[in-house]
Formats: C-alpha cells, sequence, structure tokens
C-alpha cells in the first residue's frame, strides 16, 4: 500500500510540474503582477517529486532507486533551474534544448545537487555510465550554516588570516559533493568537474573545495550549468580572438576607482587583438557603436556591478549610468555584424550582492540573457590587482587551441597560488579569497 502511495504521488506530482510547464507564461505573467512568491508556491511542487523519486526503499539502501526515477530526478531539477530562471527574468523567455552529455563532452561528469530538508542528494552522469545517486544525511540548515561558514571565512579579513579557517568547511563539502565518487571520476578519466546547483550550494567557490591537500582546482576543471539545457555545445574557435575591452578605472556614481583595470585591458591586448573603450568611451552608446561595426568573439568588461537574487538589482556599471540585464543583452546583440553568439563574456570587477543567498541567480541570469556561450564572473570583489593577474594568466591560456575555457581558467587559478607561493606575485594571492571568486557559467569547452 505504502508503494502504491508513492506511485500515485509520484504521479501527482509530475503531472503539476507538466501543468507548470505549460503555463509558463502565465505564472511569469501573476508573479510579475502580484507579486506571486516563486519560493512559496511553485519551488516546492519541484523539491517534493524529487524528494519522492529519490526516496530509498524501507530498507534505506539508496542503491535501491530505479535508473528510469533517476532520470525523471535528473529532468525535474533541470526544469527547476528553468523555473527559476523565467522568474528571475519576469518572463518565459528561454529556448532550452535537451542535451545529452556524451554529445558535449566524453571527459565531463555533470554533478545534480539538490539540498532536502533532511538530506544533501547527489545525481551523477558520466559519459556512457548509469547515472550515479549518492546522499548525504544532512540538515538543509546545517547545509546553509556551513556555506555561511565558507564566506566568512573568505569573505571577513579578521577570519581570512588563517587559512584553516576556510580549510574545514571546504573540506567539509568536499566530502559531500567530490569524495564518495572520486574513485569513479578517476577511473573513467574525467577531466571537467560540471555542477547545475541550487540552493546555498550556489554560492560555493568550487574551485576552491579542499581535500585536505589539494584544492579541486588542483585536480579538475570546473564550470558551473544554471541548465545544462540551456548550453551551445560548440567549442571556442581561437585561431584569433578578437576581443572588446571595456573598463572604468576612476571613481564613478558613489562606487571607488579600480586603478589597476588599465593595466588588466593593457595586458590582454598585448596578447590578443583587443579593441579598448576605456573611462569617458565606455559608454553604452559607444559600445553598441563598436559592436555594430566589429565582430567580437569576447567580450571583457572591468568595472563594479552586482548580481542579485531580483532582476531590478541586478547591474553593470559604465561611465555615465547603470546598465541590467535587458541593456546588456541589446548591447551585445546589437550589432549587424554579430551573427554568431558571443564565445565568451568576462565581468572581471563584479560581485554577488552580499546576503543574498540566491544571487548568484542574477550572475546565470545574465550569462544566459546576454547571449553569450560561456561567462566567466566573480561571487565577491576581490583588488584590482589580483584580478588583473589572474586575468593576464588567464588570456595567455585562452590562446592555447588545444585546452578548453573551463581548463583555461582552471591554469590561470593555479599559475597565481604558484606564483604567489614563489613571491613573484603578492604572497597573500594564495589564498582562495584571491582565485576562487571567479566561475566559469555556461559552456566549458
Amino acid at each position: 500500500m505504502a508503494q502504491e502511495n508513492k506511485e500515485e504521488a509520484i504521479l501527482a506530482y509530475s503531472q503539476a510540474v507538466e501543468t507548470i510547464r505549460t503555463l509558463r507564461s502565465d505564472i511569469v505573467a501573476v508573479s510579475s503582477e502580484l507579486k506571486f512568491d516563486f519560493r512559496d508556491s511553485v519551488e516546492p511542487i519541484y523539491r517534493e517529486l524529487v524528494e519522492l523519486l529519490l526516496q530509498p526503499s524501507e530498507s534505506g539502501q539508496t542503491d535501491t532507486i530505479s535508473q528510469e526515477n533517476l532520470r525523471q530526478a535528473r529532468k525535474i531539477i533541470e526544469a527547476l533551474q528553468l523555473a527559476e530562471l523565467d522568474n528571475f527574468f519576469r518572463n518565459a523567455c528561454l529556448d532550452a534544448q535537451p542535451v545529452e552529455i556524451d554529445l558535449v563532452d566524453k571527459n565531463a561528469a555533470i554533478f545534480y545537487t539538490i539540498v532536502l530538508e533532511y538530506r544533501l542528494a547527489v545525481i551523477l552522469a558520466i559519459p556512457e555510465k548509469p547515472l550515479v545517486y549518492y546522499t548525504t544525511n544532512i540538515s538543509k540548515k546545517e547545509v546553509d550554516s556551513t556555506v555561511k561558514s565558507l564566506q566568512d571565512a573568505l569573505t571577513k579579513p579578521q577570519k581570512r588570516i588563517f587559512f584553516e579557517n576556510y580549510w574545514e568547511p571546504a573540506q567539509k563539502i568536499y566530502n559531500w559533493l567530490i569524495n564518495p565518487i572520486e574513485k569513479q571520476l578517476q577511473a573513467n578519466k574525467i577531466k571537467t568537474l560540471v555542477f547545475v546547483l541550487e540552493g546555498s550550494l550556489r554560492n560555493v567557490p568550487l574551485a576552491s573545495l579542499y581535500d585536505g591537500e589539494k584544492y579541486l582546482a588542483q585536480k579538475y576543471n570546473v564550470a558551473i550549468a544554471p541548465s545544462l539545457e540551456l548550453i551551445d555545445p560548440q567549442p571556442l574557435a581561437r585561431k584569433k580572438l578578437e576581443i572588446l575591452s571595456m573598463g572604468i578605472t576612476e571613481g564613478r556614481q558613489g562606487f571607488p576607482p579600480l586603478p589597476n583595470v588599465r593595466k588588466e585591458l593593457e595586458d590582454i591586448q598585448n596578447q590578443t587583438s583587443s579593441e579598448i573603450l576605456l573611462n569617458e568611451s565606455f559608454t553604452e552608446e559607444e559600445a553598441n557603436t563598436e559592436v555594430v561595426n566589429t565582430t567580437y568573439q569576447v567580450i571583457h568588461i572591468a568595472t563594479h556591478g552586482e548580481f542579485s537574487s531580483n532582476i531590478e538589482d541586478t547591474f553593470i556599471l559604465t561611465w555615465d549610468e547603470k546598465i541590467n540585464v535587458e541593456e546588456l543583452r541589446n548591447m551585445i546583440r546589437s550589432g549587424t555584424q554579430q551573427t554568431r553568439p558571443i564565445e565568451l563574456l568576462v565581468l572581471s570587477a563584479c560581485r554577488t550582492a552580499a546576503g543574498d543567498n540566491r544571487a548568484t541567480l542574477g550572475l546565470a541570469g545574465i550569462a544566459v540573457r546576454a547571449g553569450a556561450r560561456s561567462t566567466i564572473a566573480s561571487l565577491w570583489y576581490v583588488s584590482d590587482e589580483a584580478t588583473a593577474v589572474l586575468m593576464k594568466n588567464l588570456y595567455q591560456e585562452l590562446i592555447n587551441q588545444e585546452i578548453t575555457k573551463a581548463e583555461a581558467l582552471r591554469r590561470a587559478q593555479q599559475q597565481i597560488i604558484k606564483d604567489a607561493q614563489t613571491g613573484i606575485v603578492n604572497p597573500e594571492f594564495e589564498h582562495p579569497y584571491f582565485w576562487s571568486t571567479f566561475i566559469l557559467v555556461g559552456n566549458w569547452l
């Protein structure tokens, strides 16, 4: 009888999720006009369905969960990501297409995480292998508390002094996500870990998860996917990178100056074919004009900005105004010469909103809505000196046609650690605070 009730519940919730899918535009309109609370009214339906699908047998064995249930749970996690982004944009504007991991990258493993009330559940997809499911019996409250401890150890100067303050929560999260399946990753020669995250785990700088000896970035390439269905699985054509670099060095609109931005943009120009719009030249109008006349593969923006879970509070600073997600999209897509998607959008001096546990939704939103195949951006603001060093490393790697964008970022991060240890750059830069803030969202190829 219990099994029959479970199957009936799964069917009922599945029908509810399908109804939500078919009513995407209507739900978004209600949410916009009546301040409909997505988290209270829609999100629980997805979560409760996933919890039912991943419910172990009475013996408590997770290996009794069928591949069909795992596939359906993964599909529901993807659907939740798309629903959240619809809610962020207040517009059902995303054209999602299912993507088979085997067709994307045979050396990449995809992690789907969902934080349930008393379990952290992970579904792992490895090419040409059955889905793997594992779980940690831990409350949502403890997950959120551990993530908060990690953030505090990174961003509060008095705690950042001691690496140990960071290593403890970083290792705990490593043990939840990576440790249970590390042997399988090695056996399948996995090089890149792609995470489809939700909840507070979105705020974790995954590259700096710690196994007790090494950071994750010292072992694997790392990328974030807002949804695998939104990935355009094309590699970066690197024969000759055409880059539009824009930035501000002076204090504007109440924001402090960024004196190292000039060096950052000049270093990029020295390594690639780059056009620079700096200070007074970096207005939305000037940027639009530049994009109209030239085709660019990479757009690099070195300025203040903030990602929030509210689209109204997500912006990038230009010389004379703040531009929002939709204005950025229009800027990037305005050019008659821009006949293909931007390969990479780099936002090198932005941050997620302090105290906003869903702020990375804004980062993902910018990445998706701007129409760029990939976005590199920061979870928190660090010194523009450290940023300039890391960006110089990044573009040195991006011109290498043999590696992916995810590996280019990983190598840039590894180099700053090595140079800090040997005194080539400021020794403080060895701390994850200075290099792990930068994450790759979207296409990692």
